[in-house]
């Protein structure tokens, strides 16, 4: 390896390749199933009932794929997710925002209660709150209906939201907001045309978030969607493919794989934010 003149050769350190070995294992751990979801998807029948499983296919099928597609109501579900998570996102990014602003910015009694309260509900398990929200959904007459995936999972992504977005907005230094007030900005402009900006990175993270929960949700969309089958959501496809006696497991991996699609999608669309957000970064 060629050096400059009087300059010391780099050494890689030990340490150093121990650490981008373990990453690697690590990142190939992770990517296996997704792989095996997939390859499983393409396989024909007869290789995925196999006593002897291998990690290849030498005689790739489409029939899995057939199979899902063929299915009557398949897009209706497909369409139900996208609006289900898409409403979460939206409205929770919004509302996440304008809650992480007021917590950051303005002094009010029992805000730190109030703090307490938002990190603590994080902490209940969604499992049992499912029967609660079963009798609140009927009370208010929203079983059985799209509003009963979108309310539950807005609940329960907002103080995750809030606590996260909470950092970035403290992050703007107040010298900017008494800067734009001084130019003749007032709050409504300072805050939608400066401090969303700034923000944003931190909105698209906890976004990823709310939009992979929604999308894979299976527990609320059982529960609630009791007999408008027209209202259910992808997850529930699923469940066409599974037999007491011989489930179509080519069917399911193929039905995942194509869940899978929207949000690798939406991910790809945010990756660059996405890390800043989760960097913390703040331009």
């Amino acid at each position: 390896m060629s050096t400059r003149p009087g300059a010391r050769p780099r050494v890689r350190r030990p340490w150093r390749s121990v650490a981008d070995g373990a990453a690697v294992l690590i990142a190939a751990a992770v990517a296996f199933p997704l792989y095996w979801m997939v390859l499983s998807a393409f396989k024909p029948a007869g290789e995925i009932r196999s006593d002897r499983p291998v990690p290849w296919t030498l005689s790739p099928s489409l029939d899995a794929f057939r199979r899902v597609f063929a299915q009557e109501d398949f897009g209706r579900y497909f369409l139900n997710s996208l609006l289900v998570a898409g409403t979460v996102v939206v409205v929770s990014a919004l509302l996440a925002f304008l809650a992480a602003t007021a917590v950051a910015r303005f002094r009010f009694r029992l805000r730190t209660t109030l703090l307490i309260l938002i990190l603590t509900a994080q902490m209940v398990p969604v499992e049992a709150l499912t029967i609660p929200l079963f009798f609140l959904m009927r009370d208010i007459g929203a079983l059985n209906t799209l509003l009963s995936l979108v309310l539950p999972h807005l609940a329960f992504s907002l103080p995750f939201a809030i606590w996260m977005l909470r950092g970035f907005v403290k992050a703007v230094p107040e010298a900017l907001e008494e800067q734009a007030f001084i130019d003749g900005a007032g709050r409504t402009r300072f805050l939608w045309q400066i401090l969303f900006p700034l923000v944003l990175p931190g909105l698209v993270a906890t976004s990823v978030f709310s939009f992979i929960s929604t999308w894979n949700d299976f527990l609320f969309a059982k529960s609630f969607i009791i007999s408008a089958t027209e209202n259910s959501t992808l997850p529930m496809a699923l469940l066409v493919f599974f037999d007491t006696e011989t489930p179509d497991w080519g069917g399911v991996m193929a039905a995942s794989t194509v869940m899978t699609v929207p949000v690798l999608v939406f991910f790809v669309c945010v990756h660059r934010r996405l890390v800043s957000g989760l960097g913390g970064a703040v331009k």
